[in-house]
Formats: structure tokens, C-alpha cells, sequence
């Protein structure tokens, strides 16, 4: 019996029980009761429980099933306390968690308005066919002609472009602006021509676009200038800040009109007399136990008569049902003691941070540095940081936010990569937009803060902050 292993040597191949496990950790606190419904609803020795537990302790070992001996009493002793989900942090605490809102999906949105068209059915499908066509920014990058081949061999739906191109047209009018656009240059027509206030500073911006959206894009604005035969200057720079207010990722946005859900923290940090405690958040995790009835049935069969087939068929049934309900609960149990330990150690690793918010208090870190003081494989440490969140006194953050790269200086210390950006960030905001650093310069400005850093690497943060390179950040 040997606690749950997740890392996987060369050429080695996960058990369904650690797979499985895999996957329970990488589920969201807010999404953990719908997985924990689906697991009441397939075996019937699982069920929720109110009596009080039993003392447990989270360092308890997980321990996998690893031999198909059957004893009763294991089943029997265990189910007469009953099993509980152990949840961290008291009812107060739980009260004062903050959630943060969200809308639903982007795809959500768009099938909602759909069904507003009033379209017969097989217009329905083909625009559900180009909705679900658009990528994550908003955008159809898909040849309409794929997307007609698509209908016709997955949805059996004969059509051509025209009728396509005809639906993706009423498509383009759904909230946010700018939606279904096949590039950028017709996401911005689309924005513009959505404007309500048609002023002529409007207008040359959609005009702009329109003939000009090359030398646009690379900020040749006297060409523009010159193509347009533009003479008022302070139109044309009216016009240039309209575009640059437009939206060039529409995906990225919803509209106002939206369901707002919530997603909550799985971790919640609270200051208890200068001491940074950190608590998991357990409200979707109800009560869980193995089923009484289940450990019923067992002990009639041990007065009964161990040679009939059809009772010991039944046994056999109740025997993996009782199994999978014991090492669910176990696996959460599980799941929450490696969640808390990985926190933990973020919060040890980070406690400057968590003391102050100060984001220049952030060290360098990286996996492996939490992976080796938890004594846990690195994809593990991965996992829990994608897909988990804390919520602390200074708002929440998701936990792939601590890590980072450092970046050395001429003291010998290591300072976190975020605070490198963050000061490439300020010397860009302070720049002369007229005449905007280059990245040469940048890495120069660094070098006098006392950043060793190459020119590659200042282009690389540079972009990883959204950050255009010099040309194109030029302004009038």
C-alpha cells in the first residue's frame, strides 16, 4: 500500500486510478460539485453524508487499491464512522470570500443571439457551423469554402458561399462589435460602420482603413496623408484615435448584456495577528460517505451461503462499487492535501508578496523550486498552478502569477522577470511617442538600473507584454 505516485518515468505508462486522479486535480473548486454530482450519479456506494467524522488528518497517505483480496471488516470498520470531505477554513471565513465575475462563453453569447434571427432550421445550422468556426479573438479564419465542405459531410447541409457568406453577414451584426470578422482589417470596417455617432472624424477612419489599411498598419501616415489628400490635420488625427480606440481582438470582450457567473477562489489568504494563514476553500465539496445499505448487503453475504453464484456474483458488484466510492473519497481527500501543500510553499517562497502586494517583493521562482520543497514531481506543481486561484487582501490572483524567471544584476543578485518588465513597462509609458525607444535603448536603460539583460530578451518581455515594437508605437 504506497501513497499515490504522479510523476511517470520514461517509457512508463500512468495507472486509470492516477489518471483519473490527474484529472480530479486539475478540476477548478467551482467546478468540483459537478464533478462530484457525476460521481454520485454512477455508483451507488457513494453518497452524502452528515455525520460527524472522525479526526483526519490531510498528511494521511492516499493509498491505492493494488491486490484483488477482499476483506470485509476493511469495508465494514471503515463505513461505521462514515467518511466526510475535509475541508479547510471555518464559516466566517467562507462568508467573506470575494468571488470575481464572469461572463459566460463567448460561444454562449453568440447562440443566444442566434436564436434571435428567427432562421429556418437550416439556416440555424449553417450559422451554428460558423459559430462555432470562430477562434478564441473573435475571429473566422477559416476559407468560407472549408465551411461549406464542413456542412455538407458532418451536417449533411447542401449550400454554397453566397448563402454562407448571406448568414455570416447577419452574424457580423451580434454583439461585441466586430465579431465573425475574417482579418483584422474587416473587424475594424465593422466596428466603424457600428458607430453610432457617424461623425467625419468616423468616416475618415472608415475611409482610412478602407484604401489605406497597409500603410496604416505599418504608421506611414504621410502616405496616408497624401493618398487621401487630407488637409485637415486635426481630422486626421481625430480619425487615427477613433481606430485606435477600436477593439482588435472582439473575442476577448463580451457584451454588456451578459449572464454573470462566478468563479470562485480555491484559496483564500487571511492576515490572523500578522500571520499569513492560507485555508482551502471547500464549499462545493459536500459531505461524502460510503453507502450504509452497500455495507449491508456485505454482511449478508458473509452469513450467507458463500457458494451461491448468483450472490457472489452480486457481491462481486457491490465489492467494485464500494472500491470506487472508497478511493473517490480518498482522492479528494487527496487533492486537497497536495493543493494546500503546493500553496503553502508558494506562500512561504512568496511571503514578501503576500505581506505587502508589492509586486517588486515577487522573487524568482520557477516549477521545479516548489516541485523540490514539496518533494513532488514537477507536473504536479504545473497542474495545480494552471488551473487553481487565491484570493488575498489585495485582490486574486491566479497562482501561475508567482512564477517567474530572474533575471540577474550587477550586485550578483536574482530579481524576479516581472519586475524587469515592469520597469521596461514605465520606460515605455514615459517614452517620446514621437520618438519611441528602441529596443537597443531599452536594453541600455535597463543595464543603468543594473539589469543584465540581452537585447533579445527585452524584445521577448517586450512582446510578452503586448508591446509593439518602436515603429509602431510612433504617434503624431
Amino acid at each position: 500500500m504506497q501513497k499515490l505516485v504522479l510523476s511517470q518515468s520514461l517509457g512508463q505508462r500512468l495507472s486509470p486510478q492516477q489518471i483519473q486522479f490527474i484529472k480530479l486535480l486539475q478540476v477548478p473548486t467551482a467546478e468540483l460539485d459537478t464533478r462530484i454530482e457525476e460521481e454520485l450519479e454512477i455508483n451507488p456506494a457513494l453518497e452524502e453524508g452528515k455525520e460527524e467524522p472522525e479526526e483526519q488528518d490531510y498528511e494521511e497517505d492516499y493509498e491505492e487499491e493494488v491486490t484483488d483480496d477482499f476483506d470485509i471488516d476493511d469495508y465494514l470498520h471503515d463505513d461505521e464512522a462514515g467518511y466526510k470531505m475535509q475541508g479547510d477554513g471555518n464559516g466566517q471565513e467562507e462568508e467573506r470570500e470575494m468571488p470575481i465575475a464572469m461572463g459566460t462563453s463567448l460561444n454562449d453569447q453568440l447562440m443566444t443571439q442566434l436564436g434571435f434571427l428567427g432562421l429556418d432550421k437550416h439556416q440555424y445550422k449553417i450559422g451554428k457551423q460558423l459559430i462555432g468556426s470562430i477562434e478564441s479573438d473573435g475571429y473566422i479564419r477559416r476559407d468560407i469554402n472549408a465551411i461549406v465542405n464542413d456542412l455538407a459531410f458532418s451536417q449533411n447541409v447542401n449550400t454554397d458561399e453566397d448563402e454562407v457568406e448571406s448568414v455570416l453577414a447577419r452574424i457580423q451584426d451580434f454583439d461585441p462589435a466586430g465579431i465573425a470578422a475574417r482579418n483584422l482589417e474587416e473587424c475594424l470596417l465593422l466596428q466603424l460602420e457600428r458607430k453610432l455617432d457617424q461623425s467625419q472624424a468616423v468616416k475618415l477612419a472608415y475611409q482610412i482603413i478602407d484604401e489605406c489599411f497597409e500603410e496604416f498598419s505599418k504608421k506611414h501616415y504621410e502616405k496616408i496623408v497624401k493618398k487621401l489628400n487630407i488637409e485637415d490635420e486635426s481630422l486626421f488625427k481625430d480619425a487615427i484615435d477613433t481606430i485606435k480606440r477600436l477593439n482588435p481582438k472582439p473575442g476577448g470582450s463580451g457584451s454588456g448584456a451578459v449572464r454573470t457567473q462566478f468563479l470562485m477562489p480555491d484559496f483564500i489568504l487571511t492576515n490572523q495577528n500578522g500571520e499569513q494563514v492560507i485555508t482551502l476553500n471547500s464549499r462545493n465539496a459536500p459531505d461524502l460517505r460510503v453507502s450504509p445499505s452497500y455495507s449491508e448487503m456485505l454482511k449478508a453475504y458473509d452469513k450467507g451461503d458463500k457458494k451461491d453464484k448468483k450472490l457472489k456474483e452480486t457481491v462481486g458488484f457491490v465489492k467494485q462499487k464500494l472500491d470506487a466510492a472508497k478511493w473517490f473519497i480518498d482522492a479528494i481527500k487527496q487533492r486537497q492535501f497536495t493543493l494546500l501543500n503546493t500553496m503553502q510553499a508558494i506562500l512561504e517562497y512568496q511571503y514578501e508578496f503576500f505581506r505587502e502586494g508589492d509586486e517588486s517583493k515577487l522573487r524568482p521562482m520557477i516549477l521545479k523550486d516548489i516541485a523540490e520543497k514539496i518533494d513532488m514531481d514537477i507536473s504536479t506543481v504545473s497542474r495545480v498552478a494552471n488551473s487553481k486561484s487565491v484570493q488575498t487582501e489585495f485582490g486574486i490572483y491566479p497562482l501561475k502569477f508567482f512564477f517567474s524567471e530572474g533575471i540577474a544584476t550587477e550586485s550578483g543578485e536574482d530579481v524576479s522577470s516581472r519586475e524587469v518588465k515592469n520597469t521596461l513597462k514605465e520606460f515605455i509609458d514615459k517614452e517620446d511617442k514621437s520618438k519611441p525607444l528602441s529596443d537597443d535603448k531599452l536594453e541600455k536603460l535597463l543595464k543603468e538600473k543594473g539589469y543584465k539583460i540581452a537585447r533579445r530578451t527585452v524584445a521577448k518581455y517586450r512582446e510578452q507584454l503586448n508591446i509593439p515594437v518602436a515603429r509602431l508605437r510612433k504617434e503624431l
